[in-house]
């Protein structure tokens, strides 16, 4: 999952970035109000954690300016004005929460699980597919009761693709929402890592869990029930 970070005290920036990053995020990074904006409106991201005290436009201009023009990604406003008036205002432009500063990292995680939620088909922190299923608190994934040992990026692709579950992904998409980065349309990653997770999850030989759509991308989607022959 990607998420958009706009706030220009750059040591602030960097914990948030390194902890999310922690948290098997893919993290992008704006210092000023004008910059986010250009990337929240240029690319697709499943949150931002937006500053209100920014340089060249302020975090309540970004809001409403982001809201009219018909974007619905998650925002959480994380600022040292945590006065009442601020927390209405910030919730009326369109944010989706408000976390006052100085905070704990764990409570900004946990907002932001929160926020993923809200736009996900799967409202539980177990995501499930089959007999797969993901802690997005733990990040641990078990099949059939096994656990399944996953890296930074196989665990990130596999939270995607189960958030999206009878959704058809395009490379294109899941190289943003993974990678943090355009698509590339000379490289093979994206299925390299389809591969890799196919097999850690013993979905190579029979892949009923993760389907290729020719010319598309892939999806994640509810094992269709064996016949029995007769």
């Amino acid at each position: 999952m990607r998420i958009l970070v706009v706030e220009d005290e750059k040591k602030v920036a960097s914990f948030i970035k390194k902890g999310l990053q922690e948290e098997m995020y893919s993290v992008d990074v704006a210092h000023d109000g004008a910059t986010g904006l250009n990337m929240a409106t240029s690319e697709e991201y499943d949150a931002v954690v937006l500053d209100v005290m920014l340089p060249e436009k302020d975090g309540f201009t970004f809001l409403r300016e982001f809201r009219g023009m018909g974007h619905n990604t998650p925002v959480m406003i994380l600022t040292a004005r945590g006065a009442m008036e601020d927390r209405v205002m910030g919730l009326d432009l369109g944010a989706d929460d408000y976390l006052p500063k100085p905070f704990h990292f764990e409570e900004l995680a946990a907002r932001v699980r929160s926020l993923l939620r809200r736009t996900s088909q799967e409202k539980a922190t177990t995501l499930k597919c089959g007999d797969v299923s993901l802690d997005t608190i733990s990040h641990v994934a078990h099949r059939d009761g096994q656990t399944i040992d996953l890296t930074s990026k196989e665990y990130a692709l596999l939270e995607y693709l189960m958030r999206n579950k009878g959704r058809v992904l395009s490379r294109s998409l899941i190289t943003q929402h993974v990678w943090a980065y355009s698509f590339d349309t000379e490289s093979n990653i994206i299925d390299v890592y389809i591969k890799k997770l196919r097999k850690k999850i013993m979905d190579l030989e029979d892949p009923r869990l993760i389907r290729s759509v020719r010319g598309v991308g892939y999806v994640m989607q509810e094992p269709e029930p064996e016949q029995n022959e007769e």
